[in-house]
């Protein structure tokens, strides 16, 4: 499924090259001990793998243990439909134009049944039309929460009288959490898999201008 204009896509296939991963994944040979326990913990988990942002958190072996159980629990624990948990993500991966996190998760919020035209609504900026009740509670809660710092008495009743006390800390949670990751990827120039073309307009420090 798309996720941005076609004319985007092709703009950005044809006038530009990705710029390369600045921490990109470590040969096991060249993992501490400390690396190496990380690592274990987490493929025993339900990720089964190691990928994506935790090749770079990998650098920080304990804090990677740490940020990879928060993740394991909202994603595989929490309360939130996975509907909802997925929206948030995607609405923190567009705030912060994460190009892995949000081709990472447009075929799991599919799958949780988010509507794709809902999904290429967020990937273009725009507000969504044809949300069910909990999609524009939580649409409305997070933008609001990214633009603002903080959301008003109205938004938080709604969300609350809608996901519980639990279910808001959770949204909350699931967009700092995916923020975080974001800010880490953008950093570390994490790339997507298998060459695949940016899914969202890029920011200037993800590409250069090809030769």
């Amino acid at each position: 499924m798309a996720t941005t204009s076609k004319a985007s896509s092709a703009m950005t296939e044809m006038s530009y090259a990705v710029l390369p991963d600045r921490m990109p994944p470590i040969p096991q040979d060249r993992m501490t001990d400390a690396q190496k326990q990380a690592v274990a913990e987490l493929v025993a988990g339900p990720r089964g793998s190691l990928r994506g942002p935790f090749n770079a958190l990998l650098r920080s072996p304990e804090l990677m243990r740490r940020v990879q159980k928060v993740g394991e629990y909202l994603r595989f624990q929490g309360v939130l439909d996975m509907r909802i948990n997925e929206m948030a993500a995607l609405l923190g991966a567009r705030a912060m134009t994460q190009q892995y996190e949000w081709n990472a998760h447009v075929p799991h919020a599919l799958k949780a049944g988010l509507k794709p035209a809902v999904i290429e609504a967020i990937a273009e900026g725009r507000r969504p039309t044809g949300m069910a009740e909990d999609e524009e509670i939580c649409y409305d809660f997070v933008t609001e929460l990214l633009a603002n710092k903080g959301v008003c008495d109205a938004t938080y009743a709604r969300a609350v009288k809608k996901f519980g006390e639990q279910g808001v800390i959770d949204v909350i949670a699931v967009v700092g959490y995916y923020t975080l990751l974001a800010m880490i990827m953008n950093v570390a120039r994490t790339a997507i898999p298998d060459g695949k073309p940016l899914p969202l307009a890029p920011l200037a420090g993800q590409i250069r201008p090809k030769a």
